[in-house]
């Protein structure tokens, strides 16, 4: 394979300043599924996690208050230390002392006001992170897989990851903007009270912040909400470049998704340099803002400090005051970037919370027990995955109690799809799907999937030991119980095998292992749920022959007692079935036992005879029950 050469540093700075290249793959894939309109209801929505903690929310604004109060007291406190105190003469000491007493007790008040208000805050937002958490996940895990179907990975990590997180700095922020508006307020009024011409002079410079914000405030919001967007399409283009990595290298495609990652990177980086203009761009105009009206008290209450028409004292809190008059003003403008990026990020999570979930047990929805006869039936059931765009078209047939049926036909015929609607993953768009002699409508889905044990083409193990992998949906087997399921679909040689035995810890989807080996892992979990559906999909698609011949054996004891529902490209894999339904373009064509559609000489019969005519003509593989084909 011909290595590839990413980009120099060179190169890389060279192409900041040019064109995109051509789009590549799903470079301009837009998100179908969450739209981007602005929320009213977002603030709402996140109250609705806050309102737990509301008496800690309260208690914090308290503590904010305080606090705020001891700031606009403080400088009161030094301006008449020096009016009564400083130049009062010897007279003024006890004054200046009681000054300095007030003073002290001031910073202490406004010391343990500070601690209280940034624990009570960063308690309440890292609680309301991890209740949004979870409450995303669990709905996630409840939500159609039609909906999943089509969204990507990346985009709900994005929203489970990023988007919560930039929550946290608007929760712990927003409380204290509560202060930043009061002491602002405060500040204003306190100005005006000490000397109203004064007071007013230095307020004047205000109007000129105002028509800057006023021009400032619509690409800011645009930007923002831009940041997070781009934020999402390269969390995608991730998510799908290291999940898809070993098809990646083996098609010596890492170059091309190089390319696509780094364009929603670079888009990325641009509209997050952009939201980062903004948000600073109105810091150094407050800054400059700041100057001009301290300099406004220095030369105007200067000169009425000389014209003895303003006491010195009260001129020194009126600097301090315009000190901390724009301290708030900074703040707010700096949580104003803050809060447009929670509420994109509200919006976002909004919108996973309130994606729909399509499949719900109805009320008074019946419990499946054991004691229901495990019988299958289609009636005149057809289903779409796209409005009008059929894949199984009046579909009816029964599979009784303890029988084993299986689906065959060509790519896309629908047998897939049919073993989804008989667990209610989808809804049926007519029709109905029974189980039990129960439209598996009218049951609840806990119930459903106690009774259905399914094994898929591709086994997915999750990151544990062995023994939790196949007890996974019966969390209360015992040990003996999965040492026995592995010994019965043969198992249990190669877990001995392994360097912990059943205490093995298996890598992400069972990386550690074959996957003839995870195969078989899947059989035994279905095993030790002792369900009374067993549904096979293309189980045996992809082991080599010898796992495929443990497989057979062992599946004589899986379907024993339970009704059987099998699909498998390999036709001698289910010549032993008591039917066989064979379905094309999602119509079924034929039903009937190996011998009775083969006599038939119509669609399956083509296919076994295309699939084992050239294996059978191998030496040493004839199979002495097998057809003759010449």
């Amino acid at each position: 394979m011909a290595e590839q050469a990413l980009p120099s540093e060179d190169e890389d700075v060279e192409r900041r300043g040019r064109p995109p290249r051509a789009v590549v793959g799903s470079q301009k894939q837009e998100e179908e599924v969450f739209g981007t309109a602005f929320d009213g209801k977002i603030i709402r929505r996140i109250w609705s996690f806050v309102h737990p903690y509301r008496a800690k929310i309260w208690l914090a604004v308290g503590a904010v208050l305080v606090f705020t109060g001891m700031q606009l007291t403080i400088p009161l406190i030094i301006g008449y230390a020096i009016d009564r105190g400083i130049t009062a003469g010897p007279e003024g000491r006890t004054t200046l002392y009681l000054a300095v007493g007030a003073f002290l007790a001031a910073i202490l008040v406004n010391a343990a006001a500070s601690y209280m208000q940034e624990t009570v805050v960063g308690k309440v937002a890292e609680t309301v992170l991890f209740d949004m958490r979870r409450a995303m996940f669990s709905h996630l895990q409840r939500v159609s897989l039609s909906f999943m179907d089509k969204t990507e990975v990346g985009r709900l990590m994005s929203r489970l990851q990023g988007d919560v997180n930039s929550m946290q700095e608007f929760l712990e922020t927003s409380v204290l903007s509560v202060g930043d508006i009061v002491l602002l307020i405060g500040i204003v009024a306190v100005l005006l009270s000490l000397d109203m011409r004064l007071g007013l002079l230095t307020l004047s410079v205000m109007p000129i912040l105002f028509i800057v914000r006023l021009f400032w405030l619509p690409p800011a919001r645009r930007s923002f909400m831009a940041a997070h967007e781009t934020n999402s399409a390269a969390n995608g283009a991730l998510a799908e470049g290291i999940n898809g990595v070993r098809t990646v290298q083996s098609l010596d495609r890492q170059q091309v998704n190089f390319d696509l990652y780094d364009e929603k990177s670079f888009a990325n980086l641009r509209t997050h340099l952009t939201a980062a203009k903004f948000a600073q761009v109105m810091v150094p105009i407050v800054d400059t803002l700041t100057g001009i009206a301290m300099a406004v008290v220095v030369i105007v209450g200067g000169s009425m400090v000389l014209d003895t028409s303003l006491d010195i004292g009260v001129m020194v809190a009126f600097l301090f005051y315009i000190q901390r008059f724009f301290d708030p003003i900074r703040s707010l403008t700096l949580q104003y970037s803050v809060m447009q990026r929670a509420m994109s990020s509200g919006r976002r999570i909004a919108e996973v919370l309130d994606v729909p979930v399509a499949i719900t047990d109805k009320p008074g929805a019946i419990v499946l027990n054991r004691d229901m006869d495990g019988s299958v039936a289609f009636e005149n059931v057809t289903f779409s995955y796209r409005p009008g765009q059929p894949v199984l078209k009046n579909v009816s047939f029964r599979v009784n109690p303890g029988e084993t049926v299986a689906l065959v036909g060509p790519t896309g015929s629908g047998k897939s799809s049919a073993m989804s609607l008989v667990h209610r993953f989808y809804e049926v768009d007519s029709g109905a799907v029974k189980v039990g002699g129960h439209d598996v409508r009218d049951v609840t889905q806990e119930s459903l999937g106690d009774q259905i044990a399914m094994v898929l083409q591709e086994p997915f193990l999750f990151t544990g030991t062995v023994l939790e992998n196949v007890r996974y949906r019966k969390a209360d087997a015992t040990r003996e119980d999965v040492v026995n399921a592995c010994k019965a679909v043969g198992a249990h040689d190669f877990i001995t095998r392994l360097p912990e035995g059943y205490d093995t810890v298996l890598g992400q989807r069972g990386g550690n292992i074959s996957l003839g080996q995870r195969q078989l892992l899947s059989f035994a979990r279905a095993l030790v749920m002792d369900a009374k559906i067993l549904v096979l999909d293309e189980a045996t698609a992809s082991i080599d022959s010898y796992t495929e011949m443990l497989i057979q054996k062992a599946l004589v004891r899986l379907l024993e007692g339970r009704t059987g529902l099998v699909i498998a490209h390999r036709l001698a894999t289910i010549r032993g079935a008591d039917r066989i339904i064979v379905l094309q373009n999602g119509v079924m064509i034929e039903s009937g036992n190996h011998d009775e559609l083969m006599a038939l000489g119509g669609l399956y019969a083509k296919l076994y005879t295309m699939n084992y005519s050239s294996f059978d003509d191998l030496p040493g593989t004839q199979d002495d029950s097998a057809p003759s084909t010449s």
